[in-house]
């Protein structure tokens, strides 16, 4: 398949460029994989969805903050460097801006000088490594210096917010070390997770979201993508948690494209999820078949991106882009802040 089969035209005012007012109060397209067929709803209807013994998985991953905007040490001029993930202590990967100009043993000045970087390769790649020199933990110095890695799409003339510190996370995020939200969990309040855990009907991973969620397609041939590995940790308790609910006859609901792609890749060939803390290298394409999601609560995506792609892997192509269609005519919200859609 080509990666123009999984394009769509959709209007740029549909690209929503702020939060509801209310998490909960997003529109909900529900597919039907069996019938083919789709209707309208709201996400305030997502519990009455959930069946005795289905399981709905989450990723509790945080998103820090990533985006950096800083000076060069020996001219002042501008710099913007995007972390992207960690190497190793104080040792990350990014994508810089403007990267061509920064050479091998540059520096880089962040705030009042709380933070500083030094770049360790020549310009050549996407991303670049560099090495940061602090006082303190680095988790305290970025929440001084960096600010919520919004999506480019989305077009902020002011400026990050304080409203989008706490709107680009989910209610139950926790774990930090992802670069953007899991953002169909966005949609969930603590109402929404109390009525789950009630129920014991609520599973949360950790899938750290990096550059592979967002990565472009870069090749014509969908077959000849990979998208870049993520870690992600499943711990024994919520293992436990999904297999006994396939057990006893439930399904497994997976919140965003990121808890599937963790939960694929820890399920062994007897349909088990594993216990595991590694990184997800699976790259879901059509013709994948699903052994651990039977149900997926996931956001409007790009067009032409690996999310598209895993998204018309688990409902089929056509239905999805049938079913986009007729978003774009009813006028929902689309991307991170956007509506949502349920496929059974």
């Amino acid at each position: 398949m080509h990666i123009s089969d999984f394009d769509y035209d959709l209007p740029p005012e549909l690209i929503a460029q702020y939060p509801l007012a209310e998490r909960d109060a997003s529109r909900m397209l529900v597919l039907d994989r069996q019938n083919q067929t789709w209707f309208d709803s709201t996400f305030r209807e997502f519990p009455n969805y959930i069946k005795q013994n289905d399981v709905v998985v989450v990723n509790n991953t945080r998103v820090i903050p990533a985006r950096l905007k800083g000076r060069r040490k020996s001219t002042g001029g501008s710099v913007e460097v995007f972390l992207v993930r960690e190497l190793e202590p104080n040792l990350w990967s990014a994508l810089v801006r403007p990267g061509s100009r920064l050479h091998e043993g540059m520096r880089v000045v962040f705030g009042e000088g709380q933070l500083e970087a030094v770049f360790l390769d020549e310009p050549g790649t996407d991303l670049r490594t560099v090495r940061f020199e602090f006082e303190g933990s680095l988790e305290a110095v970025l929440s001084e210096v960096g600010s919520t890695p919004l999506p480019p799409y989305i077009k902020r003339p002011e400026g990050v917010s304080l409203a989008d510190d706490l709107r680009y996370q989910t209610v139950y995020s926790k774990a930090q070390g992802a670069i953007a939200a899991p953002t169909a969990g966005l949609h969930f309040t603590q109402a929404t997770l109390d009525r789950l855990r009630d129920q014991n009907q609520l599973a949360e991973i950790t899938l750290h979201v990096g550059y592979g969620t967002f990565e472009p397609v870069r090749v014509d041939d969908v077959n000849e993508h990979e998208v870049t590995g993520e870690v992600f940790e499943i711990l024994p308790a919520a293992a436990m948690q999904i297999n006994e609910a396939r057990l006893n006859g439930g399904r497994v609901m997976a919140v965003g494209t990121t808890t599937t792609r963790a939960l694929e890749t820890a399920t062994n060939d007897d349909a088990k999820v594993v216990a595991s803390s590694s990184e997800a290298t699976l790259t879901i394409k059509p013709g994948y078949r699903f052994r651990a999601v039977d149900a997926l609560l996931t956001n409007f995506h790009l067009p032409r991106s690996s999310l598209l792609i895993l998204v018309s892997a688990f409902a089929g192509r056509e239905l999805v882009l049938k079913a986009y269609e007729h978003a774009v005519r009813q006028r929902y919200r689309f991307y991170s802040y956007g509506d949502c859609m349920l496929i059974m």
